[in-house]
């Protein structure tokens, strides 16, 4: 006999819901159970490896309503891309549950580690909570959350925190939908969760305490954060900053700096509003700001700017304040190597870099160093300079599917990107990949997202130079391979974030890249799609005396540059270089051993500041550059008009020698460099671009980190009625090229 269907009462639906994005680990199950109580709604909500389930019934326009506030209202880590739903059959339901979480094929999406929400703040410093004071407070809008996961679904006993059984008073909390820790997996009090340690002190009472007297005192501490430990010292004490730098074998490279709240923020620097806006946003990057008052000359010997942020943890708040002083916070490793993620790691490595190290008992499950910002000129939202803490694994939304894919990256600024079907996986900043210890830190990092995002690639694509490691790697992998050539790659990384198709006009420069003719490029004008490129300019093309010795002795560039513009003699006179090292470089130029020729841009710019006198001796990658730009006075300032040449294979020569000539007259050579480049650029690109036929410049490589030449470049080009494309999401430089690696394997039908 059959059982008797159950009838619907009047006016009552039940639809299956299903939400996509990023909702898990964002309190997104409890949101759903309160839009649930509000709009009068029985049912279900579970977790299903990134899709959100749930099972819904009322009356049309309750459900309506309820399925709007799902996207209107999500919580402030979620980002919603679809809810869609299907008519299901009406269930004997009282009430609403929230179940436990399931695996399955979903999307495999999870929220990037927040910082310190308003809510746990004001816990923090309460004295009357039970969580006063406790490093590890956090909740469903706030803390740790893809340097704790271990797999997906994310439930507690998949990361860092089953060593932390809860007390009976977090259970309550975790298991009440209506409590704002509901299912928070780290939740966690001083009762049951982790706690501080000082090592090396016997006499440690209050490890904040104990930690912040030494600071002031003008020790070097290493505490453990969210994604492995930072080094820290007084920044107003020009004697410890000394110590860091000489104990990190860090001579020059400027260190972020930490301030308590947005009150010290404004009193130590000037910073515009849109770039407190970044500071204070849920991911507390280091945010690139102008200095009001001096802090310790070493901390950013020669810049204006600093890298500052606001505390990202409980821990770092709790320190900020007792140390009463904005703090040196850089990551807690030797120069060259990779962070110091365990207790034992950090005590071997760093124990001749700190005198004090503050550690806890709750594991690193995945090294990150802090993510960096910065707002160019005229714009409002920032621009991700390092991609780490915060942004990654966020994926970038691609405009077609791909197959699973890995791009390996590059040398320098290292980062994979793993990509399937419409969604690309950039990962945190590694560092530069130059070292085994360094490499082996990648294919940790790499191992971890294809266990987490269950993408498995099909296809590696890397750069074309044999020599990279990244390339090397890739060659191990035993898949079909792409070789992407460097510039085209970043070209494409920015097409890739804006979602273009068709071909454009991509401006690529850089330090250094192989080109398909066995030369190294730098400045490079291409007519390009994802699937192919065509060079249809560059800068002139000079020797680069020793090869890789010159990226760090700009002396070197320019002598190199001044003979190549007639002036050699003027130039040894003006840098007063050593006559072993002129007759070297003279011998050199003369028969290009070991010197290859060079269309690099930052090359150039390393030629200008030795003759400028703004750099001579670069002691990290880039600062010829930016100090370059950091002399700059009057950004209006003309320079020498733009001379270019059609060369006979059909090269568009932009050429250099004016800029050249011109940096030895006198007045702000910074400033008419800058001018000068960025009208030199502009001019070819008008002329690439009207023999193509196009109208949209894409820029990509790392010289447009400086805001100088980018925001007059821009200008320029925007006047000229071109649309200009550059990246906001993804890094400029190599931090960025393995996504338009991936872009560009896929478009592409010649495979190796």
């Amino acid at each position: 006999m059959r059982s008797a269907e159950r009838v619907a009462p009047p006016g009552l639906e039940a639809r299956r819901i299903e939400v996509r994005g990023v909702v898990q680990g964002v309190g997104f199950r409890p949101f759903v159970w309160r839009l649930a109580a509000r709009h009068g709604i029985a049912g279900r909500v579970r977790n299903a490896s990134g899709v959100v389930e749930i099972h819904a019934q009322g009356s049309p326009d309750a459900l309506d309503a309820f399925a709007a506030a799902i996207a209107e209202e999500a919580p402030p880590l979620a980002r919603v891309e679809f809810v869609t739903w299907v008519p299901v059959a009406v269930e004997d339901l009282r009430g609403f549950d929230v179940e436990r979480s399931v695996d399955g094929d979903g999307d495999r999406l999870v929220s990037a580690d927040a910082a310190t929400c308003d809510a746990c703040l004001a816990e923090l410093f309460d004295p009357e909570d039970r969580r006063y004071r406790y490093p590890f407070i956090n909740c469903t809008d706030c803390g740790p959350r893809f340097t704790i996961i271990e797999a997906l679904p994310y439930d507690r006993e998949r990361t860092s925190m089953r060593a932390f059984p809860m007390c009976d008073d977090c259970r309550r909390e975790y298991e009440d939908p209506g409590d704002r820790r509901f299912h928070a997996e780290p939740v966690a009090c001083p009762m049951c969760g982790p706690r501080l340690t000082v090592l090396g002190d016997t006499t440690a009472g209050d490890p904040i305490a104990t930690v912040a007297e030494r600071l002031r005192d003008g020790s070097v501490v290493a505490l453990k954060g969210l994604g492995g430990f930072h080094l820290a010292c007084d920044a107003t004490d020009e004697g410890a900053v000394v110590r860091l730098r000489e104990r990190k074998r860090r001579p020059h490279k400027p260190f972020a700096v930490m301030v308590s709240d947005v009150d010290a923020a404004r009193g130590w620097f000037a910073p515009t509003a849109a770039e407190l806006d970044a500071l204070t946003s849920w991911r507390a990057p280091i945010v690139l700001i102008a200095a009001a008052r001096s802090l310790a000359p070493s901390v950013a010997p020669g810049f204006a700017r600093h890298g500052v942020m606001l505390p990202s943890t409980p821990l770092h708040h709790l320190l900020a304040r007792a140390a009463g002083r904005p703090l040196v916070m850089t990551s807690g490793n030797a120069s060259e190597e990779p962070i110091c993620v365990t207790n034992g790691d950090a005590v071997e490595r760093l124990a001749s870099i700190a005198d004090l190290v503050l550690v806890h008992d709750r594991d690193v499950v995945a090294r990150y160093d802090d993510s960096v910002v910065r707002v160019r000129s005229g714009e409002t939202a920032p621009t991700v300079v390092r991609r780490a803490r915060s942004f990654a694994p966020t994926p970038i939304d691609l405009a077609t599917d791909v197959p699973p894919t890995l791009g390996t990256g590059a040398l320098l600024h290292g980062a994979f990107c793993l990509a399937s079907g419409g969604r690309a996986f950039l990962s945190q900043h590694v560092g530069d990949l130059d070292t085994e210890e360094s490499m082996a830190a990648y294919r940790e990092a790499l191992d971890r997202f294809r266990e987490v995002f269950r993408i498995e690639p099909e296809i590696v694509a890397h750069d074309l130079h044999p020599d990279f490691m990244t390339t090397r790697f890739a060659e191990l992998l035993g898949l079909p391979r792409v070789a992407v050539q460097h510039h085209h790659a970043h070209v494409a990384a920015t097409m890739a974030e804006h979602g273009l198709e068709g071909d454009v006009l991509g401006l690529a420069f850089d330090g250094l890249g192989l080109g398909d003719d066995g030369t190294v490029w730098g400045g490079e004008l291409l007519v390009c799609s994802a699937a192919a490129y065509r060079r249809v300019g560059r800068l002139r093309q000079v020797v680069q005396p020793g090869g890789d010795t010159a990226t760090r002795d700009p002396i070197r560039m320019a002598l190199a540059h001044a003979h190549d513009a007639g002036v050699f003699g003027s130039a040894v006179d003006r840098l007063v270089a050593p006559p072993a090292l002129v007759d070297v470089v003279a011998r050199q130029i003369e028969t290009g051993l070991a010197s290859p020729r060079t269309s690099s841009a930052g090359r150039l710019f390393d030629a200008v500041a030795a003759i400028a006198g703004a750099c001579r001796s670069a002691s990290f990658e880039g600062q010829p550059a930016m100090l370059l730009e950091e002399a700059v006075r009057e950004t209006a300032a003309a320079g020498p008009p733009p001379v270019m040449t059609r060369l006979d294979d059909g090269l568009l020569e932009l050429d250099t020698r004016p800029l050249i000539l011109d940096a030895f007259e006198p007045g702000d050579v910074a400033a008419r460099f800058h001018a000068g480049l960025a009208a030199l650029i502009t001019g070819g690109a008008i002329r690439a671009a009207s023999d193509a036929g196009l109208d949209r410049v894409v820029l990509g490589g790392g010289v447009f980190q400086n805001d100088v030449l980018t925001s007059a470049l821009t200008a320029r080009l925007t006047a000229a009625g071109l649309r200009v494309f550059l990246p906001i999401q993804v890094p400029v430089g190599d931090g960025g090229i393995a996504l338009g690696q991936v872009l560009v394997a896929n478009a592409t039908k010649e495979r190796i």
